[in-house]
């Protein structure tokens, strides 16, 4: 029996939440069961009594705001649990539309992918701004490269999980979990593909995009951190080339200059600056070493994690026999 459980989380989504379920399917091709589940995520208003009105099936609270990332995550542990084949995760703004879910979770059912994003047709959304429609490529660009995938749209919250792709993802950042799980999905070898969906009407401004400069510095840390966590190797091999390759080529600069005009002019700060530029290209080269190594210490601890979570949703779905 195949079960999908739609997952939205929820910060006092009191005006557009019912909006929102009331679009969500309960029946979908190819599933035995389809449930709902919402995060409330510290919300002030009357969010989860209209997500019981609306008859959502799980509710996980959260007695204090903790973020759209912890709450991302904690909607997977908790679909996990309730055994969740396939998990669908959306926005509880009526945002992506819900007629869609049925081609989001194709290619999981069809064995063909663990992860499918929604691709937005960013170019016609009227709300969004010449810049940040300039963003949102040049940020799902920016993603491609570090994750090694053709997701088109990074940013979309609409997407199709695998019980064993969600067993295996993380979230380390506390700001959002839409760019750190592809790139760490691709890192780890993940099968993901993206489908085009389309987008309902406006609603309210985005509450994750507060300002363009804080999203983009956001993003930017999200991008380097992730990848510094899965290829750290390369991060400070490319890092550390950019010091030596300048102090290398103030060195032979050096040497010419001196070779050619004798030692009455010595030029020591241009020798010195070579010599500290080399020894920080070869520090940070010595870093990338170190980091690979602890890497080796991270994948176990992954494992033994995959693990825990498998014995864990393994007991839950016993005690739901019961």
């Amino acid at each position: 029996m195949t079960k999908v459980i739609i997952q939205i989380p929820c910060y006092n989504e009191e005006a557009t939440l019912g909006l929102t379920l009331s679009e969500l399917p309960r029946q979908l091709p190819g599933v035995d069961q389809v449930e709902w589940l919402i995060i409330n995520d510290g919300s002030s208003d009357r969010t989860v009594e209209v997500a019981r009105s609306n008859g959502v099936d799980h509710i996980v609270n959260f007695e204090h705001n903790r973020g759209l990332a912890k709450g991302f995550m904690a909607g997977l542990e908790a679909c996990l649990k309730a055994g969740a084949d396939i998990i669908v995760n959306t926005d509880a703004d009526n945002q992506y539309c819900a007629a869609d879910i049925p081609k989001l979770i194709e290619p999981i059912l069809r064995g063909e992918a663990e992860i499918v994003i929604g691709a937005r047709p960013i170019h016609q959304i009227k709300h969004f701004s010449p810049v940040k429609k300039v963003l949102q490529n040049l940020g799902s660009w920016v993603v491609r490269l570090a994750s090694k995938t053709d997701i088109p749209d990074a940013p979309s919250g609409f997407r199709a999980i695998s019980r064993t792709a969600a067993m295996q993802l993380n979230v380390f950042n506390e700001y959002t979990y839409t760019l750190e799980t592809i790139i760490q999905a691709g890192q780890r070898g993940m099968a993901m593909t993206w489908v085009p969906i389309r987008t309902n009407g406006y609603l309210r401004p985005s509450r994750l995009v507060k300002s363009i400069p804080s999203y983009i510095k956001r993003s930017i840390l999200t991008i380097l951190l992730i990848f510094m966590t899965y290829r750290p190797l390369q991060f400070f091999l490319t890092l550390g080339s950019l010091p030596f390759s300048v102090g290398t080529l103030l060195g032979i600069r050096w040497l010419i200059l001196f070779f050619l005009e004798g030692t009455e002019k010595a030029r020591v700060p241009s020798l010195v600056l070579a010599a500290i530029l080399i020894l920080i290209g070869f520090q940070l080269w010595i870093f990338g070493l170190v980091a690979e190594l602890l890497s080796v210490n991270r994948k176990i601890l992954e494992d033994i994690q995959l693990r825990l979570r498998r014995s864990e949703v393994e007991q839950a779905e016993r005690g739901v026999r019961r």
